[in-house]
């Protein structure tokens, strides 16, 4: 058993995974702070002077200054103010990993197999490249040499 956990451990595609999921912390961490240190306070700035990371709905119907005082009451809240943070925070992940992808696409379709067919001038159909007459209409087709 011990010998099958060292295979399933030490095979490439989990080695793979676990630096990306170390590799995607450490982004987080720098997104996150990029959202609370960067974006938020001037839109907070904008929009009344407001820190979104203190707003929040005391549950027992009191009335805190801050979050940090009504948690000290022990009073239960509802913090919408960080939950918009954590939602800019997967926003600005989201859109990041949709343009690595978007660039690792590229360049796996310029890496794609050579082109193996062409399309029949007549009926438009696919049919392979070297055709010299359609396969579904039977048109002869113009052969230009390579």
């Amino acid at each position: 058993m011990l010998k099958e956990f060292k295979e399933f451990a030490l095979r490439g595609n989990i080695i793979d995974l676990a630096i990306g999921v170390i590799i995607g912390g450490a982004f987080q961490k720098i997104v996150t702070s990029v959202v609370n240190d960067i974006i938020m306070p001037p839109i907070g700035m904008l929009v009344g002077k407001v820190d979104f990371s203190d707003l929040f709905i005391a549950l027992d119907r009191g009335h805190y200054a801050s979050l940090a005082e009504a948690k000290q009451a022990g009073a239960p809240t509802i913090n919408y103010g960080m939950f918009l943070n954590n939602v800019l925070d997967f926003l600005i992940v989201a859109f990041v990993i949709f343009l690595v992808v978007r660039q690792i696409n590229r360049f796996k379709r310029k890496e794609d197999k050579p082109v193996t067919t062409k399309v029949c001038q007549y009926c438009h159909s696919t049919i392979p490249l070297k055709a010299t007459r359609c396969g579904h209409c039977t048109s002869e087709l113009d052969v230009h040499p390579a």
